[in-house]
């Protein structure tokens, strides 16, 4: 197998396991491009990217670019790549970068192509309710996450998964595909088809798409709050105030359901305690609310939250 000469760009930690995992491999990583650093936390303390931390220390060259224009496409050609790798770096790959690696450009994106091409696939997938989502590998075009695909991967959605969780594991999973891919290409074993079937699209998610919509039923609920966990965050307001909903689960997921523990009739965003756990209204059935994060404070559990207000009901908007 030929040891190929790679520039990976990437940024945040679903990234970092497919940086890891090809340093590991046979080839050379020549540079590691990744956005600058960013100010993080309530201090806005400017912070490094998750990829720019693992590339120092695993030793590689770091090219810190908020996009990737001609300083840095004169970076990279002297560099003399045989491939660019990019895991979600934040920016587009134009010409003539777009061409200036003998074998081109790959991408790892985290879904089953041509379903969710854009910045937040799993996001998507989650909110609209998806059984199935997964990863692939495909090569780097000019048109959006249109490239024909090397590989991919499947994995089912439902019970806990959050955008959060599912994010992290695809990251994993998916950086040994990449490797795999990587090898091929080196071997010139490779073979890339081209996408089939009607793309949907993905595009990066605000905070207004993260207020829950207490009319829809109770799995649609469900469904967003899974899908903006934990970036933006799922919320909606009482009171005039913010309120972020940290945990949501089905009334029936935890031991005794909703019925069990005698839940009445709710309307939409309508909240109660039964027992010792909390309940919303939804278009349908209530959802149980586990933890949340008021306005202005910390985190904590729901039921607790709850009672700290001395209130009986409260409707949500």
């Amino acid at each position: 197998m030929q040891k190929l000469r790679l520039v990976f760009a990437g940024t945040p930690a679903a990234a970092v396991p497919s940086l890891e995992r090809l340093a590991q491999g046979g080839h050379e990583i020549v540079a590691v491009i990744t956005r600058p650093p960013a100010p993080l936390g309530r201090k806005r303390v400017m912070t490094p990217s998750p990829v720019a931390r693992a590339a120092e220390r695993l030793g590689l060259e770091v090219v810190e670019a908020a996009r990737l224009d001609d300083a840095v496409t004169a970076r990279i050609t002297e560099l003399e790549p045989d491939l660019g790798v990019i895991v979600a770096y934040g920016g587009l790959v134009r010409e003539p970068l777009l061409t200036t690696p003998r074998h081109g450009w790959i991408n790892l994106h985290f879904s089953r192509l041509p379903a969710w091409r854009g910045a937040a696939p799993v996001q998507h997938a989650l909110i609209h309710d998806e059984a199935e989502t997964g990863a692939a590998v495909f090569r780097l075009v000019a048109e959006l996450d249109a490239g024909d695909v090397y590989a991919e991967l499947a994995r089912a959605v439902g019970g806990p998964d959050t955008a959060g969780s599912l994010l992290e594991e695809l990251a994993v999973t998916g950086a040994g595909l990449l490797a795999d891919v990587v090898d091929g290409i080196a071997a010139g074993t490779a073979v890339a088809t081209p996408q089939r079937g009607e793309p949907s699209f993905a595009p990066k998610l605000g905070i207004d798409d993260a207020r829950l919509v207490w009319t829809d039923p109770a799995r649609r609920v469900l469904a967003r709050y899974r899908g903006v966990t934990p970036e933006p965050g799922a919320w909606t307001t009482l009171d005039g105030a913010r309120l972020k909903l940290l945990e949501l689960a089905s009334a029936g997921d935890a031991a005794g359901g909703a019925d069990e523990v005698g839940v009445p009739p709710l309307a939409p965003g309508e909240f109660a305690a039964a027992g010792r756990r909390l309940f919303a209204g939804t278009g349908d059935l209530p959802i149980e609310v586990v933890r949340v994060q008021p306005a202005g404070k910390a985190a904590m559990s729901a039921p607790d939250w709850w009672r700290g207000t001395g209130r009986d009901r409260a409707v949500a908007e």
